[in-house]
């Protein structure tokens, strides 16, 4: 998905650049990039983090970049930030998001015959350049960001470097967060919280949708007014939020315990054991341990200091690979037990299917399988949610193709948790991942966990609702 953090203090900022980009890197994408500004002008930095952290690969440049402003980014894919030179001025921009008519907006701007694009990649037009482009039209920053959110079909939240500050903006419904941060002498923007914590910034306020604000040393300043409809992607509680972030005042780690305590007020099962799948499983799993009175183990534990993210590699036998190796069983834990693992969700379940095999391997009585969200029967078309490349990849949809004939038949009645449809969709993803039981969370119950009104949450992947 991505995660972006911005700064300006009334001395050298490098080093919260550093650190407040860096905690963004557990998003797991591909690229980083800074870019600072001082009186030489912007200074720019971009490394492929693929298989490297983030700070390995920026520490160098951290020491020789200088400057009391800066944009720092973990990209999903295309290089940034990116050094802009047009009538606004010379800035740079980085970028959140994903843009679903980059073609459309790319063919409507050659028409004008006035811009060309230069940061291709793999014959691809840069998203971020698309968005500067559309900027570009306006006559002013704030006037150019609201051109530019009312073309972007799909999501997008900009930070923007110029010579008097930042503006960071929002995407148009709020689906991705940022957070203001402000200590003394300076301010920041981020879309983790927890980028803060140990960087001595207190929250000042979260934006609201489509809400722009200019910032400095001095403090902010509100450029745009926030939308009247939010729509934030409940998936960053469940899956992608880090556990010390929380998003319009709501803690990651809490939400998932309420998740994991929803779970196990429906839980019908003699259990031994209750583990999460880590790392993201965890707070769902110590939210039903403690909810259940069921012990709470690790029969499983990560190793994680030379693997990526295992969502990461293109190639689906690679990203077995990594999921494998990472998680080592603890046999002691597993042997002749009844065990409950809770999951954040079922994606693809690829991955998941070799991990309840391992457990059985290793002497379990009984597996069982409780995500902490409803089946994904909706590709996401808001955020690079995940590497599949079509809906059908989707375990939920594979199930109903299978029973149906047809990946797309009945998808109203496939989310419905009541109708047998849905039931028998459940029990083919059951049988192919060869739990003994498997139950899902219910959306209401998700809702409730999170603590914001469903019309404010983008529960697309869910419900088709967005």
């Amino acid at each position: 998905m991505g995660g972006f953090f911005g700064v300006v203090s009334n001395r050298d900022s490098v080093s919260d650049l550093f650190y407040g980009t860096d905690y963004h890197s557990h998003l797991g994408t591909r690229r980083g990039g800074m870019a600072v500004r001082n009186s030489d002008g912007i200074q720019r930095s971009i490394h492929d983090i693929t298989n490297a952290q983030f700070r390995s690969k920026f520490e160098n440049d951290a020491s020789s970049l200088h400057g009391a402003m800066g944009i720092g980014v973990i990209s999903d894919y295309e290089d940034q930030p990116l050094i802009i030179g047009s009538h606004l001025g010379t800035y740079a921009i980085v970028t959140v998001g994903v843009i679903r008519n980059l073609q459309a907006l790319s063919e409507a701007v050659f028409k004008k015959r006035a811009t060309h694009f230069s940061e291709m990649s793999g014959n691809e037009i840069n998203p971020t350049e698309m968005v500067a482009t559309l900027i570009n039209q306006g006559t002013s920053f704030e006037d150019g960001i609201a051109g530019a959110m009312d073309q972007i079909e799909g999501s997008c939240s900009i930070l923007i470097l110029t010579k008097d500050g930042i503006y960071a903006a929002r995407d148009r419904f709020g689906r991705t967060p940022i957070v203001l941060g402000a200590k003394d002498g300076a301010a920041a923007a981020s879309l983790e919280s927890s980028a803060f914590l140990n960087l001595g910034y207190e929250v000042d306020r979260y934006l609201g949708p489509g809400e722009v604000v200019f910032f400095n040393e001095s403090g902010f300043d509100q450029r745009r007014p926030p939308g009247n409809k939010m729509r934030i992607c409940a998936f960053l509680w469940v899956y992608y939020g880090y556990p010390a972030s929380s998003y319009e005042g709501i803690n990651v780690e809490v939400a998932r315990n309420r998740c994991g305590a929803a779970l196990a007020r429906c839980e019908k099962c003699e259990i031994d054991l209750v583990a999460g799948i880590p790392d993201s499983g965890t707070g769902h799993a110590i939210g039903f341990a403690n909810a259940a009175g069921v012990p709470y183990g690790r029969p499983f534990v990560k190793y994680t200091p030379t693997w990526p993210r295992s969502f990461m590699p293109q190639n689906q036998s690679m990203r077995d690979l990594v999921a494998r190796m990472k998680l080592l069983p603890i046999e002691d834990l597993i042997r002749g037990k009844r065990l409950l693992f809770c999951e954040d969700s079922i994606v693809r379940g690829t991955q998941l299917r070799d991990t309840i095999q391992r457990l059985f391997d290793c002497g379990a009585q009984e597996v069982h399988m409780r995500p902490a969200c409803p089946p994904l029967v909706h590709g996401c078309p808001f955020l690079n949610f995940s590497r599949s490349r079509s809906e059908l990849d989707l375990a939920a949809r594979k199930a109903v193709k299978e029973i149906e004939g047809a990946d797309d038949a009945h998808l109203d009645e496939y989310s419905d948790p009541s109708s047998e449809r849905f039931c028998a969709m459940v029990d083919r993803i059951r049988h192919k991942l060869g739990l003994s039981s498997l139950s899902y969370q219910t959306l209401d119950d998700l809702v409730e966990a999170i603590g914001l009104p469903k019309d404010k949450l983008c529960t697309f992947c869910w419900d088709g609702n967005g």
